[in-house]
């Protein structure tokens, strides 16, 4: 099995950057694809990112796509989610998850972090 944990949320100003990780453990890491979701309050979950197992590819939502990259180090079984250009609306709490398919369904994610608050004020 695979355990994650997600660091990194802070309360920033807009425009900020922050970087969020999500450290696992197991030894089948490298062969996750590694997603990223967040839920704003009162919200339902939504897609952020993933990413394949060996990093070759990566998919964005439209609403982050070009300020948020996503990226993983399997030889330290870490992801990383890159955040510029901070919104108030990406205020939310961040997931990381690991699924065995490539998929922006928060359903085909097996194992899930127990998340990280970002919060950006105006």
């Amino acid at each position: 099995q695979v355990q994650l944990v997600e660091s990194g949320g802070e309360l920033v100003q807009a425009g900020a950057s922050l970087r969020l990780s999500c450290a696992a453990s197991g030894r089948t890491f490298s062969s996750y694809t590694m997603g990223w979701f967040r839920q704003a309050s009162g919200k339902e979950r939504e897609f952020v990112a993933h990413i394949t197992p060996s990093g070759g590819f990566t998919a964005y939502d439209a609403a982050v796509k070009g300020r948020f990259t996503i990226s993983r180090d399997n030889a330290r079984s870490t992801v990383y989610l890159q955040m510029n250009s901070l919104k108030p609306e990406d205020t939310a709490v961040y997931y990381c998850a690991a699924s065995q398919i490539f998929t922006r369904s928060d359903n085909g994610y097996r194992y899930w972090g127990q998340g990280t608050q970002v919060t950006v004020s105006s």
